[in-house]
């Protein structure tokens, strides 16, 4: 008898947590933001190029794994890039929709810093294309001011990922651009 109390004290009390969790925050469905991210999902053949202030554009291949995680609200991107010595850098996006702020939000971490990034969009969306602000994770060293734009081209076969860099002006200069294709299901 003592066991089915404790038993039943321990059940409620996970019941009202539970409870009072759901109230201080509402779990929420996928958005119009996680339809367009859906379809990023799938095996990309990557073409990274970066634009230097002088000279040429530097351009390094890899690939990436894009999939769906936790009940389709966030999309994982996984990266793998061969440098042109031979070496590899590896790389791990993960960006979200928040429905209520209509607001989309990433994280970007990778094997060649030991920094974070955080991109977030302004709270407009028109269904089709992603536009991330830098968002400095330190207010008292706000970093450069940059904008990152991503679109879907060629019915779905081509994802586009453009980063810029914002002077003073508010003049944008193209930093890098990936250039992901859809690997060929065999």
């Amino acid at each position: 008898m003592r066991k089915w109390i404790v038993a039943a004290l321990l059940f409620a009390t996970v019941a009202v947590a539970q409870q009072t969790h759901n109230q201080y925050e509402p779990p929420n469905a996928p958005g119009a933001g996680q339809k367009l991210l859906a379809q990023f999902v799938g095996d990309w053949d990557v073409v990274k190029s970066f634009f230097p202030m002088n000279g040429k554009p530097i351009v390094t291949k890899g690939e990436c794994k894009q999939y769906m995680v936790q009940d389709g609200k966030f999309l994982v991107s996984d990266f793998t890039f061969v440098n042109s010595d031979g070496t590899k850098s590896t790389g791990t996006g993960i960006s979200g929709f928040d429905s209520k702020t209509n607001r989309f939000t990433t994280v970007w971490f990778d094997s060649r810093q030991t920094t974070m990034s955080i991109r977030q969009s302004d709270g407009t969306f028109d269904g089709q294309n992603i536009i991330l602000w830098a968002t400095p994770l330190d207010p008292d060293r706000p970093g450069r001011k940059t904008v990152a734009r991503a679109h879907l081209e060629d019915d779905g076969r081509v994802l586009v990922h453009r980063h810029f860099l914002i002077d003073d002006k508010g003049n944008e200069r193209m930093m890098i651009e990936l250039r992901m294709t859809r690997k060929q299901l065999h």
